[in-house]
């Protein structure tokens, strides 16, 4: 298989860990014979420095001429005041996610036993573990509605969905569901937004006419925020809007035991995706090889078996990540007692030896 990937390394830790993600996709393509080319550009706070503004055309044609894109973490401190349109969080990544339609993000989300010690939870939530899918839509929603004011005595943000915007992430949940556990939980604010009221009467009748077969449930965010923490084993696939999913992401992450294990995929109606770590650039770290790239080295692997569906190779990189936190080697946010603690290119040895 030959395919074109758009590596977009970003800022901070971003291309310490991007070149490490590098090296298990080389890896891959030497042991089941495939060809990737990296087409490389700038992004983000990066792009900012380089040609004053976040996304240039440039980059933005490398990322069309490519079969999937690899992106890593933008922005910092050294960009926050810049006018929001231009800062690198909402000048590069917004547009990217609105140009190419990526209506459909998928966050997988748990801890695993090795981990567990890790995790802010305790040790009988815990338990074996936990998994769970995150589904969020996310080109809709406040983050993409009219916005308004002065900024100074009054601001607002318009929240908005079409039918047909639910319609599309609840098919993607639903059959996300079909091929895990059998589950999806619905989480709104049907009790106060009436966006919410829209989006559940839709998820019911696709639910009803389409997805019968899967058991389904509605939650409040507020209540589902507690609920993930107290008994995270009852959740298979979890769909939600756009801001609502952004919370729910974040509180998964941290839950996992560090933010640096998580990763993410960006997908349009025809599997072109944008695969991106959950944590961000991470600047005070930048540059000290400590940073740990198992998230970016696993966007590889969505991208592989999502995109390019590839799923003997991205199960290849899954197992040898689980063999090397199995044979206690670790960055410093996971390390255990009695676990060997190693940097960013070590811990990425260690994959690409037991792939």
């Amino acid at each position: 298989m030959n395919k074109k990937i758009a590596v977009l390394s970003g800022d901070g830790i971003g291309p310490e860990v991007m070149n490490e993600a590098i090296r298990v996709l080389q890896k891959i393509g030497q042991k089941y014979n495939h060809k990737f080319e990296l087409q490389e550009a700038l992004i983000g706070g990066a792009s900012i420095d380089q040609y004053g503004e976040p996304l240039t055309a440039e980059a933005l044609k490398i990322c069309e001429e490519s079969d999937s894109i690899l992106f890593g973490s933008v922005g910092g401190p050294k960009w926050d005041n810049l006018p929001r349109e231009k800062r690198p969080e909402v000048g590069a990544l917004l547009p990217l996610r609105k140009h190419f339609n990526l209506f459909a993000n998928i966050r997988p989300s748990g801890v695993v036993k090795m981990l567990r010690d890790s995790s802010p939870l305790k040790n009988e939530i815990i338990g074996e573990g936990f998994s769970y899918t995150i589904v969020r839509e996310l080109t809709g929603g406040i983050y993409f509605g009219e916005k308004g004011g002065d900024e100074q005595n009054e601001a607002w943000d318009k929240m908005a969905y079409s039918r047909s915007e639910i319609e599309r992430i609840a098919r993607v949940a639903f059959e996300l569901a079909r091929s895990s556990r059998g589950k999806l939980t619905n989480v709104d604010k049907a009790n106060v937004l009436k966006t919410s009221v829209l989006w559940r009467k839709v998820v019911k009748e696709i639910h009803a006419n389409e997805f019968s077969d899967i058991e389904l449930d509605h939650l409040y965010i507020d209540n589902a925020t507690m609920q993930i923490l107290t008994r995270p084993h009852d959740f298979d696939v979890i769909l939600t809007g756009n801001m609502f999913g952004d919370i729910l992401s974040d509180e998964s992450a941290q839950i996992s035991g560090s933010i640096g294990m998580m990763a993410s995929a960006s997908l349009n109606d025809k599997n072109f995706g944008l695969f991106e770590p959950m944590g961000g650039s991470a600047p005070d770290i930048a540059g000290q090889g400590i940073a740990n790239p198992i998230a970016q080295i696993r966007c590889v692997a969505m991208m592989l078996e999502v995109s390019f569906g590839l799923k003997e190779e991205a199960e290849a990189i899954e197992n040898a990540i689980k063999k090397t936190l199995d044979d206690g080697i670790m960055t410093g946010d996971i390390w255990i007692d009695g676990a060997q603690k190693v940097g960013t290119k070590a811990i990425t040895d260690a994959i690409i030896e037991r792939i």
